[in-house]
């Protein structure tokens, strides 16, 4: 059925338009025209006013809704986790394992790939974060998962055949010559919980590592005399950096050198999200992590030494905070949530930006930006 969201304001690219309506069709943005040119028969879709937004893709999900994916790697977990970061923007998103057992690991992605086949809403891939980390920058994760790649572990960790595989690793695990094969089968690398230096860093880039995990955040610091991960990051313009936005990761100032630093294209907000985002009003903010109590104080995820695990963090909350910065506002920071990632993940000619031919996932936010409704695929989802 062919039907038009009509009276909204539409972010198509980097310009708003008024006056125009989305006509969809099949899941697809059939185009993109004047109200008064809509044909009668055509149903329509009043957004009273609201703004549409392109959906938000999240590329880093631990859970949601009560749930955490490495608690239960299965095709109803990504559900249940899609659903609960669905009423907050995000139409498409990568669940996120962090550092396991090869068994769970390899659960995990089976559990993805039959949720993709089974159409779950919003899946779009996995994330592999770890276990091929470094334990001087394990930040929450255990290191006794921690593993260093061989290349007979290769054919353990086969890339999705549908949807995007993502894997977070620390050069100091993983060869240069290793990226470069788990590039070449299709597994986009980026670096994070790491302590490599800027030749390491700058080695597993130039052999095919595309981006950086939650930049900032358990990685090697910028020094007078050693760049570290984070200044070869800032120094690069090609790869792009997960932020999380919640205000406690990553100090303001830190954030605008940041957004100078770099095109604002290779930015994309991520949460990071653990299972209290989503969650019951009516439970506690807490949650199990392989075997360690994790609790919300003070709208942060934390364990008992007061170790940041994860966030409570929500992506239209990411949106706005980014897009109060002077440096950024809502135009750039709703392509750090849509667009950018996107691009990163391969897949920018099918979803990120409002445009003919582009998988009709979108959300509908008031002036408040707060999430008022969404799409995934055309099919509409109120909040």
């Amino acid at each position: 059925m062919m039907q038009a969201l009509i009276n909204g304001t539409i972010l198509a690219d980097r310009e708003f338009l008024s006056g125009m309506a989305v006509l969809v069709e099949d899941g697809v943005i059939a185009a993109i025209l004047p109200e008064g040119e809509l044909s009668p028969g055509i149903e329509r879709h009043d957004l009273f006013g609201a703004t549409l937004l392109p959906g938000f893709i999240d590329i880093q999900v631990n859970g949601g809704g009560g749930v955490l994916f490495n608690d239960a790697p299965s095709v109803e977990t990504i559900r249940q986790i899609g659903a609960a970061h669905r009423q907050f923007g995000t139409t498409g998103f990568l669940p996120t394992l962090i550092s396991d057992d090869l068994d769970v690991v390899t659960a995990a992605l089976a559990a993805t790939e039959k949720a993709i086949a089974d159409g779950v809403p919003g899946v779009l891939g996995i994330h592999l974060e770890g276990p091929f980390l470094s334990s001087d920058r394990k930040g929450i994760h255990d290191p006794d998962k921690f593993l260093v790649l061989q290349e007979d572990l290769l054919d353990v960790l086969p890339p999705l055949t549908n949807g995007v595989t993502m894997m977070t690793v620390a050069p100091e695990q993983v060869s240069p010559a290793l990226i470069r094969k788990l590039t070449e089968r299709g597994i986009i690398v980026s670096l994070g919980h790491t302590n490599a230096d800027h030749a390491m860093t700058r080695a597993a880039i130039d052999h095919g590592a595309t981006g950086f995990t939650h930049l900032f955040n358990a990685m090697s610091p910028f020094t007078a005399r050693e760049p570290g991960v984070v200044g070869t990051a800032l120094d690069d313009q090609h790869c792009w950096s997960g932020l999380i936005i919640d205000n406690v990761h990553v100090a303001p100032a830190i954030l605008r050198i940041a957004f100078r630093a770099r095109p604002l294209e290779k930015y994309i907000l991520v949460t990071d999200a653990m299972p209290t985002v989503g969650m019951p009003t009516d439970k506690e903010k807490t949650f199990d992590l392989q075997g360690r109590t994790i609790r919300v104080q003070n709208g942060v995820c934390v364990n008992a030494e007061g170790t940041l695990a994860g966030s409570d963090l929500s992506m239209d909350v990411a949106v706005r905070n980014c897009a109060a910065f002077e440096e950024v506002g809502l135009v750039e920071a709703v392509r750090m949530a849509s667009s950018n990632a996107a691009a990163f993940l391969g897949i920018a000619r099918q979803v990120g930006t409002i445009a003919t031919g582009k998988k009709a996932s979108f959300v509908a936010v008031d002036e408040d930006l707060n999430v008022l409704e969404t799409w995934i695929d055309g099919v509409p989802v109120g909040t």
